[in-house]
């Protein structure tokens, strides 16, 4: 590895795993005082790509490819969003809404700068130069590959959701989503909601897939390599699985981390290397954690807050996530110059 390499991975680890545990330690405090951290996971996920914009920001000044504007107004969100954090924290603010009961200024803020700041992304995006967009991973590439991936993946999503239910006993819960008016409204909303809130999944697919992916695989092997990938992307979820996702079960809910990011890790990356599209995974991303909702039946702000993990679930977990998303780990593009 060069020494301009090294330096860009020192950054990206900096940010995107020494940013997230330092904010862990208010996230627990805040998640000790009772108080809405909801402000953190939202501005975790953009670590990894603004320490990715970072890194490359302060090591490759002179190159005039580089795509500056959408960079820096990455690197700044990104600060603006973890200031947000820390202040919702020393300042929290409950709104007694009738129709939205629970729902705190900052929960509500938060969606409204993800908004406001996924629009400014994508003008920016637009008015700069493809070249530019190419060289650094950020073009939008056609193509019936990219789609093809997609619908895969909502398949597969929904085939493992209809097994899970069905081993559990639930498989009527399930099929009564179906028959609600809800379910189709908010399925339809799906795609204009992506344009409205796809700075978040970006935040994470450009640091694990764009930069992260290649970088392991070249020095582990193309197997190897995701795995590991898997592991190190789940346990920087921990902060989020012990204060957010599950404070009474956190230790189980890191292990089903695990499981969910290494397997999910396998098909996104397979879907990244089969189409050279970063926009594949950042979609993916996207409907696995909405249509948690659409398929639970809680369209609360907090549907994702306070689950409990049991131990004895995990095992029939890996093993439906094994065959649903995992196998794909022997799929022709792992086995390509291996």
């Amino acid at each position: 590895m060069e020494k301009k390499e090294k330096k860009q991975l020192i950054i990206f680890i900096i940010v995107a795993y020494g940013v997230t545990f330092f904010m862990g330690l208010f996230m627990w405090y805040g998640s000790k005082k009772g108080v809405d951290v909801s402000v953190f996971p939202n501005a975790q996920m953009f670590y990894p790509a603004a320490g990715v914009m970072l890194a490359y920001l302060l090591t490759e000044k002179k190159e005039a490819g580089l795509p500056k504007a959408f960079y820096i107004f990455f690197v700044v969100l990104t600060g603006v969003l973890a200031v947000m954090a820390l202040v919702s924290v020393a300042f929290p603010m409950e709104l007694n809404l009738a129709i939205m009961p629970g729902i705190t200024l900052w929960s509500l803020l938060i969606q409204y700068v993800l908004i406001l700041a996924s629009i400014a992304a994508w003008i920016i995006l637009l008015v700069t130069k493809k070249d530019k967009r190419e060289a650094y991973g950020l073009c939008f590439h056609k193509g019936g590959a990219s789609v093809l991936c997609v619908l895969l993946f909502l398949v597969l999503y929904v085939a493992r959701t209809a097994l899970s239910c069905l081993i559990a006993g639930e498989i009527e819960a399930f099929t009564s989503v179906f028959s609600s008016v809800t379910t189709w409204i908010n399925i339809a909303a799906l795609p204009v909601n992506f344009f409205l809130v796809f700075v978040a999944f970006f935040g994470e697919e450009y640091g694990w897939r764009y930069y992260l992916q290649p970088l392991m695989q070249d020095k582990l092997g193309k197997r190897a390599g995701v795995i590991l990938l898997g592991i190190v992307w789940g346990l920087w979820h921990l902060p989020v699985d012990f204060f957010y996702y599950s404070t009474d079960t956190g230790l189980a809910m890191a292990a089903a981390q695990q499981i969910t990011c290494i397997t999910l890790g396998i098909f996104f990356a397979w879907a990244y290397m089969s189409t050279n599209n970063i926009w594949v995974p950042v979609v993916m991303h996207y409907l696995n954690n909405n249509l948690v909702p659409v398929f639970s039946g809680n369209y609360s702000a907090d549907v994702l807050e306070n689950q409990t993990v049991a131990w004895g679930d995990l095992p029939m977990a890996l093993l439906i996530n094994a065959i649903f998303f995992g196998f794909f780990l022997l799929a022709k593009p792992f086995r390509k110059n291996e």
